[in-house]
């Protein structure tokens, strides 16, 4: 890796082995002197419309992911950032993902409209992935002091204590998080649209990172979104996984962060409930 050993998933394995502490220690970081100092303090001019009204970037998004792009890409030498705001200015950086070096995953400010109105419900994201393959994640809630790691074959935590998602109780309506229709197509919204039926309890998604963390706590059934940005869903996806949890596309295959995926996607407790969300996506997508 950058001229002293190739980048191989057993290479990367011993990183995460010896220096997960790391990762975790500039995460917090991060939030500590970029994020947290401005939530419920952002002035007018620190916050930014990019496509749209819905669609806000502040300072804090900004200057964490600096942070993080600097400390991450230091800590495994030969390894890319793929940041959301990096990939806002310049829409190439995306196809690191597809690359042969490890990619570090960033959002730095997942729920920016919530932190920007003063909610809690924001965290950063950081996936570590080889080869379209997350291999870890860090799921780090600031305003809530909660932080949620994973390793592939290694297990899902929050705080320490072992993640285990298990299946929704017999009997009682499905809880789902979803995309707001605004951010879909017509296709899509038809599919989404067979959520609402008997059994169910979907509703608008906060957070994407939150909602995973949810279903990998027990505490949400599935997730059914429309959009591909890897900074959303990588680390997200791996925590739900090593918390028992699965996820499909609309064809049945899991999610690939590198793209190319049949959305909406859903990931759920366990592997039975993300294909009935599928079977019903399906069905009113036609």
């Amino acid at each position: 890796m950058g001229g002293m050993i190739e980048a191989t998933t057993e290479t990367i394995e011993e990183f995460l082995a010896h220096h997960s502490a790391l990762v975790e220690d500039a995460v917090r970081k991060a939030a500590a002197a970029e994020i947290l100092p401005r939530f419920r303090r952002l002035a007018d001019h620190e916050i930014d419309q990019k496509s749209g009204p819905h669609d806000l970037v502040t300072d804090a998004d900004r200057l964490a992911e600096r942070y993080l792009t600097e400390v991450l890409g230091a800590l495994l030498p030969g390894s890319v950032v793929v940041g959301e705001e990096a990939v806002h200015a310049d829409p190439a950086t995306y196809d690191a993902i597809q690359g042969d070096a490890p990619v570090w995953i960033v959002d730095p400010v997942d729920g920016t409209r919530q932190f920007v109105h003063g909610d809690p419900g924001f965290c950063t994201l950081v996936a570590l992935a080889h080869h379209g393959v997350v291999l870890a994640s860090w799921t780090y809630a600031a305003a809530r002091g909660q932080l949620a790691t994973a390793v592939r074959g290694r297990g899902a935590y929050l705080d320490g204590v072992r993640l285990l998602a298990g299946a929704p109780e017999p009997g009682r309506e499905l809880r789902i998080a979803t995309s707001h229709p605004d951010y879909t197509t017509d296709e899509q919204k038809r599919a989404l649209l067979g959520l609402w039926t008997d059994g169910t309890a979907p509703r608008a998604c906060g957070s994407a990172g939150l909602e995973y963390l949810a279903v990998a706590r027990g505490e949400l059934d599935a997730t059914a979104f429309s959009w591909e940005a890897a900074w959303d869903h990588a680390a997200g996806l791996l925590l739900v996984e090593e918390a028992g949890g699965a996820h499909l596309t609309l064809t049945g295959e899991p999610f690939r962060i590198t793209g190319g995926n049949t959305l909406p996607f859903t990931a759920a407790r366990d592997t039975a409930t993300a294909e009935r969300v599928r079977e019903l996506l399906r069905g009113s997508a036609g």
